[in-house]
């Protein structure tokens, strides 16, 4: 339950209100952001919370029980703190979102309404709209492991130990062109064709310096390489941007061994038997079931 001081309580019984809202927004990378609906900046928890950001909120959905709530909030995209290409690059993706009730004339009585994260994020030409989940939709995300085929970790990660810096697995390079709905990249090592494909693209100068995308497909061009992308930056592909890649894995346990001889950590079960499996029945033309392996 919220406690209210007994001044909080006084103004939000009163019949005339100085109340605001303010939006404290953390990102995964250490971020804060502060935002608010008043006329003026207003300031407290050592954050600004500014005015000039043209953001508004709709109005929270909430229910008992597990339940996720569900709201939004709408900007423009004219704050010195949202910026496009950040929307775009996915800098934003589970932000956590603080929704304060504020008095402006005493920044000191103000109320925390709620806490949420935001999901999906839309764009249109000169403005944002950004879904806010309650933290309730926590409970809907999968915990502990799956039986499936193919590996459940993700490369390089704790469960997979897979050293992503390790020689032959990444490189870099430049953009020489963009043609064809991909981009031609002159690297300094060849690679053979989809050995990033899955992988991860980093720019690391130009107008998308700090952007990453997953590679979706990787072609050999001569001594250069054609990548193509999943998602385009938001910024403009030019030559001369300098980029990092890293190999891709398409979690079989076939490339585990092979490709990075990691088989031992492979977070799969690839002898686990199919549908086809489940619904056989004995035939003189099928092998024989006995409860024995087939893969002997």
């Amino acid at each position: 339950m919220r406690s209210v001081s007994s001044s909080m309580q006084a103004k939000l019984d009163a019949s005339v209100s100085t109340f605001c809202n303010c939006w404290r927004l953390s990102r995964k990378d250490g971020t804060v952001m502060g935002f608010t609906d008043h006329d003026r900046d207003l300031s407290f928890s050592a954050v600004t919370f500014r005015a000039a950001s043209g953001l508004t909120a709709t109005q929270v959905e909430a229910s008992v029980g597990l339940g996720a709530g569900s709201g939004e909030i709408l900007g423009a995209l004219q704050s010195d703190g949202l910026v496009e290409s950040d929307l775009a690059n996915g800098l934003y993706d589970g932000a956590s979102i603080e929704v304060w009730l504020v008095d402006w004339s005493d920044v000191e009585d103000r109320l925390l309404i709620d806490v949420a994260t935001i999901g999906e994020v839309k764009r249109s030409e000169f403005a944002f709209a950004a879904e806010l989940r309650s933290l309730a939709h926590l409970f809907d995300q999968q915990r502990g492991n799956s039986f499936q085929r193919s590996c459940s970790a993700d490369l390089g990660d704790a469960r997979c130990k897979f050293d992503l810096t390790a020689a032959g697995f990444h490189t870099t390079g430049v953009v020489v062109a963009q043609r064809g709905g991909g981009i031609i990249v002159d690297l300094v090592s060849i690679f053979d064709d989809d050995f990033f494909t899955g992988g991860r693209l980093s720019f690391t100068s130009g107008a998308d310096a700090g952007a990453r995308a997953t590679i979706k497909s990787h072609r050999r061009a001569g001594a250069q390489a054609r990548l193509t992308l999943w998602t385009e930056p938001s910024g403009a592909i030019a030559p001369g941007d300098g980029v990092e890649i890293v190999a891709g894995c398409d979690k079989t346990a076939a490339s585990c061994e092979r490709k990075f001889s990691n088989i031992v950590n492979f977070r799969g079960f690839p002898h686990m038997p199919g549908n086809d499996r489940v619904i056989a029945y004995p035939s003189s033309l099928a092998p024989t079931m006995d409860g024995g392996s087939f893969y002997r």
